[in-house]
């Protein structure tokens, strides 16, 4: 038997020192460049995240401002003789005051003739009636200790801003006499008089009825027919009610507590009778600007003039009127400034309104500087020279309700 093969010894091998200091350099680089791959990939995520919000915010304080605004100067059907153009008599109606926006409802003072609020001839209710949209304006310095226009309402605002009514009757409808109509107790309700014959006995010389009392809603419908049975009837023929609506926005300097420095629209709602407390709506919004196009000219150019009947050019053809607008507006925009406040005539000749509203992200962005100004109509704001990303939105609403009264044919 022979003597058994011993193997060779396999040789062993491995890093060297410098090789394995070589190969971990190599991985730390590695390392960095994912960690900072990651790092700018999370900012640009987040600076995304801030874009998308700023445009989200804009886009959607647009959207509630346009369809608030868009339904100013809906009053049920009713129509105000100083736009009616086929009234032969000179209107008693047209608004003569800029009225008090944050006065309190009061039986006794809003259907006053002649206003006791304003001082002018016509009442109250004429004035809001007459005056859908109502602007002012914040000055850059607030004046201390409270606004001269509802100090007590449009508490902490942001300066260089504006303040916006719209008023307008609620779309819904209910009948005057039926179960759950009125719906809320101590709201403000419309009534108009749709009865015309003057044969009927529910034929009545009041206009409208306008108040929180349900037993003083008492006009007729079309019909003319008898009132409701009985409460809680579900037939009958008094006119319809709409509840008032007037909704007052501006941009207050805090969002949730004071100090917090975020800038946020809010909103106030006419109820009770009065306006109540805010509620924020968007965060971020900075600036607000409205301005209105003015309805100043007739057709035929000359000027709007509410002490004289309507007058056309041509009897046999009633088209464009001399005296009346037209519905479109004329010139430039107007800005409702402190300086300058909108007078009653423009406030009723109002017909578009062009909103500006400029975004703030919400955090700031590092090494970023806002250097840009941001041209809002009349005025601008900025640079702001701080380090928040900024957009600036623009919509121009036209009032339906009120322009498309003033149209005639063009032929």
């Amino acid at each position: 038997m022979g003597t058994p093969r011993i193997p060779a010894r396999v040789l062993q091998t491995g890093f060297t020192l410098v090789e394995l200091m070589v190969s971990m350099v190599l991985g730390l680089f590695i390392v960095l460049a994912l960690v900072t791959l990651l790092i700018n990939v999370n900012r640009n995520n987040g600076e995304m995240s801030k874009t998308n919000r700023v445009i989200e915010n804009g886009r959607f304080a647009l959207q509630l401002l346009e369809a608030d605004v868009s339904h100013a100067g809906y009053w049920g059907g009713f129509l105000p003789q100083y736009d009616d153009l086929s009234l032969t008599s000179v209107p008693t109606d047209a608004p003569d005051e800029v009225p008090d926006p944050c006065a309190t409802y009061s039986t006794t003072t809003w259907n006053a003739t002649p206003s006791t609020l304003t001082g002018g001839t016509v009442s109250y209710v004429s004035d809001l009636i007459g005056v859908p949209v109502q602007a002012y304006e914040i000055p850059a310095v607030v004046p201390s200790p409270t606004l001269s226009v509802c100090g007590t309402r449009v508490a902490n605002p942001q300066p260089s801003t504006d303040v916006l009514f719209v008023r307008h009757l609620d779309t819904e409808s209910c009948t005057a006499g039926a179960g759950g109509c009125p719906a809320t107790a101590g709201e403000l309700y419309f009534q108009m008089n749709q009865c015309q014959d003057a044969t009927s006995p529910g034929y009545s010389t009041t206009t409208y009825v306008f108040g929180s009392v349900t037993s003083a809603f008492t006009l007729y419908g079309a019909s003319c027919t008898p009132a409701l049975p009985a409460a809680g009837a579900s037939t009958g023929t008094h006119a319809e009610l709409r509840k008032y609506v007037s909704n007052l926005y501006y941009v207050r300097n805090y969002s949730v507590t004071p100090g917090d420095g975020i800038p946020t629209l809010v909103r106030s709602q006419f109820s009770a009778g009065q306006y109540q407390a805010e509620q924020a709506l968007i965060e971020g919004v900075q600036g607000f600007r409205v301005e209105l196009g003015i309805d100043s000219l007739s057709a035929t150019g000359a000027a709007v003039n509410y002490a004289q009947a309507v007058s056309f050019p041509n009897p046999a053809k009633l088209i464009k009127p001399s005296n009346r607008g037209d519905g479109y507006p004329d010139g430039t925009y107007v800005h409702c400034t402190t300086a300058t406040p909108c007078t009653i005539s423009q406030l009723t000749n109002a017909v578009v309104v062009k909103l500006y509203v400029l975004v703030r992200s919400p955090d700031a962005t590092l090494g970023y500087t806002d250097t840009k100004t941001y041209n809002m109509g009349s005025t601008t704001l900025g640079p702001f020279n701080d380090n928040y990303k900024r957009h600036l939105f623009v919509q121009t609403v036209r009032l339906t309700n009120v322009s498309m009264r003033r149209e005639t044919p063009a032929t």
